[in-house]
């Protein structure tokens, strides 16, 4: 039964060619296309909502079961109801590997190209077709078993984009282990934490790789988790390494020779070679057992494992990948950019199009190495019809010019898509513009680690595309927009984006800890799966995300954490406490910004800085380290000691709080106090219990201002004046902290600096409030009474 928010999507009317920033879909890809235009959507999404059961049956009856189940998608998302839980085809068996490889080499695909590899240096490349691919992952099963690994065993995987990788993933599933994939940008930390989590027996990783000019010594990082792991107790049975960097040129040879430890580590070929003639069956499993585990960031500092299963991540994945990118596997040449330590490499770059019998291209290096255009140049070699990237790449290629792109042939392109975090609009209309000649269809996609897929989109042949919203709904899903108290909201609004029913390719559980699963997901808003983002719904029902609402940020689409980067910072022995906020970045989206207080008597000067960046770089990685790291003599907190990160993330932002009436504050002309703009309240006493004398200080020091404590003192221009009078609470005989203004001059003060000293937020009382004389005292409690 459709409730009224799943009314509301379908009925919506349909947005006019006529109106502003609306685009049509491209009527060359109506022929032939899986979801061909509005209406066809709209009743295949109804049906979705209606009878899930028979329509994920329907999807998944293209794909192989070795035995079917009677029993469809079942799922508990209130907690108030029991524990949570997600099923699909319960009791099913079958295998991803095999339907990503036998299934389609039987259906007459072992010919066809699976991958085409680019290098990090264009000179770098080669293909390989499914029966090749599978011949690799069969004999790269061997090896795994040969080392100990079976059913139910979890394998880290530490290496760069090459085809070894999807190899390795496959090799994994194709046994019924369960692979960890790590992000080869990550440190020797990350990875010791990660493979210690999952309890991995066995570390693929390679000797080193190259990104651009720049060495990743993969090996010795390596070689580090191991001795980290060693420490805690924790061993390996096997390393295994890929001989990566004698199969590639660089121009760069000055790299260090690896060490092999005999008792841990061999060589992948050489292992192949062992393990030839060995037989490796597909290991049929169960509908609900695991295929993997992903890491990504968590609001505490502690990543957490993403569970998926078997059945319904391989449906999801497989019939979103189709319906999304309109995959017709005999005439397109695909492209996902994303790397597989991330969840859109595992679902869109290896398991989806595989499953569909597509041509992809991998690829090792970076867009702009060695030249700006490189990303054109490879779409143009291959002839690419339907390319995946990232808002920053996109961002960042948009800087160098529109001629880098449009002096290469890039008429193949029918769908460009957008992934990781939102897209500006100015960025996809040059998407659209520049990189598709207005031709293409531009697929803005949402979702997440835990969604396994696609949540909402657009489709290529049938949604008209608004720039930087990501559209309706895919098929089955149920968004939802709540208000801060767990009310769901009807219509244009604006709120927390929750869902509203179970989808197949949903994670089941954090690994290890199926409480923190709940209690990050369910517990927010019993009865729905809280995605932790803000989302805003039109009047045409096309939503829009507004970002993230917990602590975490996303760089670059990829998710970090705020408490994890904190922990990094404080473990040197330099620093008290630190904070870090989201500060807008015109290429990556947002950048960490990291606030410090140092021990006594300590500066931070540009070394210390540099080490503290070390310091993330080594227990994190690259993406983590803040690009602006700022002392802060006390971090603003609220009365329970929590840092309010609003006022931090204001002060990064560098915008001022603005409101209709406002006016410029200045101490003197060089330092301003606290900010450009400010809110009009009349003059207030702040109650002793919840003001401490160095978080004011502090404050007015981390927000630029100049401070002379006499006591508490900051005196600027005359006629520009404000003075701060206090004294310690302790000393006070009426318990208070008097904010006085002297001569004409309109009394104005922040509302979040009022939230972080005394934990209310004070609203204005008048438009403007100008002082001729010296004012009477207002206490706080009969403020709020006015308000």
């Amino acid at each position: 039964m459709l409730d009224s928010k799943v009314k509301f999507d379908l009925n919506a009317r349909t947005p006019s060619e006529e109106e502003e920033d609306l685009f049509q879909p491209p009527a060359p890809l109506l022929a032939g296309a899986h979801v061909a235009g509005l209406p066809s959507y709209r009743d295949m999404y109804r049906d979705s909502i209606n009878d899930p059961n028979k329509f994920w049956k329907t999807v998944a009856a293209q794909l192989y079961f070795e035995s079917d189940s009677d029993k469809g998608l079942e799922w508990n998302f209130d907690i108030r109801k029991g524990d949570i839980f997600c099923r699909f085809m319960d009791g099913a068996r079958t295998n991803i590997a095999y339907n990503c490889l036998e299934r389609n080499i039987a259906k007459g695909y072992g010919s066809r190209v699976a991958y085409l590899w680019e290098g990090n240096e264009p000179s770098d490349s080669y293909k390989i077709t499914y029966q090749e691919l599978l011949d690799k992952v069969v004999a790269f099963s061997a090896v795994l078993q040969s080392k100990g690994v079976r059913k139910g065993d979890v394998v880290a995987i530490y290496l760069p984009m090459v085809v070894e990788l999807p190899v390795a993933m496959l090799a994994c599933v194709r046994i019924g282990a369960v692979h960890s994939v790590v992000f080869a940008g990550f440190s020797s930390d990350s990875l010791a934490s990660r493979i210690k989590q999952a309890n991995c027996k066995v570390l693929v990783t390679a000797d080193g790789f190259f990104r651009g000019n720049k060495f990743i010594a993969l090996k010795n990082l390596s070689d580090h988790a191991v001795e980290i792991l060693r420490e805690e107790g924790h061993s390996l049975n096997s390393m295994i390494v890929l001989e990566h960097l004698n199969r590639v040129k660089h121009s760069n040879s000055d790299f260090p020779p690896i060490k092999m430890d005999p008792q841990l580590d061999c060589f992948w070929e050489e292992e192949v070679k062992k393990c030839t003639g060995m037989e490796s069956k597909v290991e049929w499993v169960e509908a609900e057992d695991p295929s993997f585990i992903l890491y990504t960031s968590g609001s505490t500092g502690t990543p957490k494992g993403i569970l998926h299963t078997t059945a319904g991540y391989m449906t999801y994945a497989y019939f979103s990948t189709r319906m999304t990118f309109d995959v017709h596997a005999d005439e397109d040449i695909y492209w996902c950019t994303a790397d597989c330590g991330w969840i859109t490499g595992h679902s869109y770059l290896v398991y989806g199009p595989l499953m569909n019998g597509v041509t992809s291209v991998m690829f090792e290096g970076v867009p702009t190495y060695p030249t700006v255009s490189r990303m054109w140049e490879i779409c143009e070699k291959y002839k690419v019809t339907k390319f995946y990237t990232a808002p920053t790449a996109i961002r960042a290629l948009m800087a160098f010019g529109n001629d880098k792109v449009t002096c290469h042939d890039r008429s193949s392109l029918k769908v460009l898509g957008t992934v990781g975090e939102p897209i500006n609009p100015s960025a996809w209309k040059w998407l659209h513009k520049v990189v598709g000649g207005g031709r293409c269809a531009v697929v803005d996609t949402y979702w997440q680690t835990e969604t396994g897929g696609l949540m909402i989109t657009s489709y290529p042949a049938a949604t008209p595309m608004k720039p930087g919203s990501a559209t309706m709904p895919c098929f089955g899903v149920e968004p939802v927009i709540v208000d801060a108290e767990g009310r769901k909201l009807e219509g244009p609004c604006e709120g927390n984006l929750c869902f509203g029913r179970a989808w197949p390719g949903m994670m089941r559980t954090v690994y290890g800890d199926h409480k923190r699963f709940e209690k990050t997901y369910f517990s927010p808003f019993p009865g729905y799966y809280f995605t932790g983002d803000g989302a805003r719904r039109d009047e045409d029902a096309y939503y829009w995300v507004t970002g993230r609402v917990d602590d975490l940020m996303n760089v670059s689409g990829h998710l970090l954490s705020t408490a994890e980067i904190e922990s990094a910072l404080v473990s040197h022995h330099g620093v008290v406490e630190a904070a870090v906020v989201a500060a807008p970045h015109d290429i990556k989206g947002h950048f960490p910004y990291a606030f410090v207080t140092m021990v006594n008597g300590r500066k931070l000067d540009k070394q210390t800085i540099a080490d503290l960046k070390g310091v993330v770089r080594e227990k994190i990685g690259a993406i983590a380290v803040p690009d602006v790291i700022q002392e802060a003599p006390g971090l603003p907190k609220t009365r329970s000691g929590k840092v309010t990160r609003r006022i931090l993330r204001k002060i990064a932002e560098g915008v001022a709080v603005r409101s209709r009436n406002c006016t410029r504050c200045m101490l003197d002309q060089k330092r301003r106090l606290f900010a450009d703009y400010w809110f009009f309240v009349p003059e207030l006493f702040f109650k002793s219990s919840v003001v401490k004398r160095e978080t004011l200080i502090g404050m007015i020091g981390l927000c630029g201002g100049h401070v002379i404590s006499k006591p508490w003192e900051a005196q600027g221009k005359p006629g520009h004046n404000l003075i701060v009078y206090g004294t310690d609470p302790t000393d006070m005989e009426d318990s208070a902290i008097r904010f006085e203004l002297t001569t004409n001059f309109t009394v104005v003060l922040a509302d979040w600096v009022i939230d972080s000293i005394c934990g209310y937020r004070v609203k204005p009382l008048l438009d403007s409030y100008r002082i001729t004389k010296k004012p009477e005292c207002l206490e706080i409690s009969r403020l709020i009474d006015c308000i």
